[in-house]
């Protein structure tokens, strides 16, 4: 495995990680300010309200914690993509945990101080029955 496609695989356990610790300004830091996502029937958001999505939660007693199964990872230059499968669950206060699960194509982007950041992420959960 390269270098490069380590640090993206680091990328994604650091986000993990951070996303458990519900430490936004962590997470914040591992995407690009121009970072897009695509989520089924909502329109393509970005930092700002991803931000603002997880700061909501934050204050509804909520815990998200992520797993996933990073299936291909490819370096080309400055840019690199993965494909995963994901496994969300949010659990809100002492209620029934919520599932959802499915899989992402995510591309990175090496930065000039050779960080990699997520700059598109292509998002196709569902819920689990």
């Amino acid at each position: 495995m390269s270098l490069d496609e380590q640090a993206v695989r680091n990328v994604i356990a650091e986000w993990q990680a951070a996303t458990l610790a519900g430490d936004l300004p962590r997470v914040l830091a591992l995407m690009t300010d121009d970072v897009v996502y695509l989520t089924a029937g909502q329109p393509p958001f970005g930092k700002e309200q991803f931000a603002a999505a997880f700061q909501a939660m934050a204050g509804r007693n909520v815990r998200i914690e992520p797993t996933s199964e990073v299936e291909e990872v490819q370096v080309v230059g400055d840019m690199a993509y993965c494909r995963t499968h994901i496994r969300v669950t949010v659990t809100v206060g002492h209620q029934q945990p919520r599932i959802r699960s499915g899989h992402t194509l995510t591309i990175f982007r090496k930065q000039s101080d050779g960080r990699w950041l997520l700059a598109r992420d292509a998002n196709l959960m569902t819920m689990e029955a």
